[in-house]
């Protein structure tokens, strides 16, 4: 058992009434600082917290990239330090008064939309996948989500090459927080992040396009829906976003291009 799960004792009812023990993802508080300053509290699942502050950092225009941090230093009860390197000036309070992310919405309660456009910059143009590529990630994905086998209740963020290899899984209770594991996982192994998928467990909303498009990864793949600013969005990035991943087929919202193998 991880720090993800924990367990509780339910009545569960289906054919009959039984009281079980059943386990649950763990949601927690985790506070980021920058050089000692608070910048923003995350409602997350324990695990990965170096990779989720970098990332976070990363992808909401923070640093500029990994270079720009040499520590991810934990300071205790849930508190995590982002420490710059000495070359590297950032204003905290430009960036803390506008976070306050839950574990839903990884963009709610900041300044403007326009605020955010700023940090992206237009993706690389690969890579470009086969059809059959995109149909087999699921259940590869599914294959490696440990504590959603568990619990059923978490999310989780994968990257894959053009074969189809998935690289790398990070999970979470909230998609966002998965993207920024993984993205800060990524970063630590080699940055600019090379030409890599992104897959999510769930819809593609607008603050994923936007993590992945100041990440640098310009195809974004999930297994539901996509909203209608998400879209916008990569359209303006010259992105392609991939929703409805499942039973055998997709929907590609925007940039058809990196798909091979389409047939009208």
């Amino acid at each position: 058992m991880t720090d993800a799960v924990s367990t509780y004792r339910v009545v569960r009812i289906r054919d009959s009434v039984e009281t079980v023990e059943d386990y649950l993802v763990v949601e927690e508080p985790m506070e980021i600082r920058l050089d000692g300053v608070p910048l923003a509290v995350v409602m997350r699942t324990p695990g990965d917290e170096q990779d989720l502050a970098l990332g976070f950092a990363i992808t909401e225009g923070i640093v500029a990239g990994p270079e720009d941090v040499i520590g991810v230093d934990p300071l205790g009860e849930g508190r995590w330090d982002l420490r710059l390197a000495d070359d590297v000036t950032v204003d905290p309070e430009q960036f803390k008064r506008n976070f306050y992310s839950t574990s839903s919405c990884g963009v709610c309660g900041k300044a403007s939309i326009d605020a955010i456009r700023v940090a992206g910059s237009s993706p690389p143009p690969a890579p470009v996948v086969s059809a059959d590529v995109i149909l087999s990630l699921p259940p590869r994905l599914l294959e490696r989500q440990e504590a959603f086998h568990s619990t059923g209740g978490l999310h989780a963020a994968a990257a894959f090459d053009p074969s189809g290899k998935i690289m790398a899984v990070r999970e979470d209770i909230g998609r966002h927080n998965a993207t920024d594991k993984l993205v800060g996982h990524l970063a630590r192994q080699k940055w600019p992040i090379p030409s890599l998928g992104l897959l999510v467990s769930g819809r593609v909303s607008f603050e994923i396009v936007q993590k992945a498009a100041v990440a640098g990864i310009s195809l974004v793949c999930g297994v539901s829906a996509a909203s209608s600013l998400a879209i916008d969005l990569a359209d303006e990035f010259g992105m392609t976003v991939i929703g409805f991943l499942r039973e055998g087929g997709f929907t590609v919202y925007c940039g058809e291009s990196r798909i091979s193998s389409l047939e009208s």
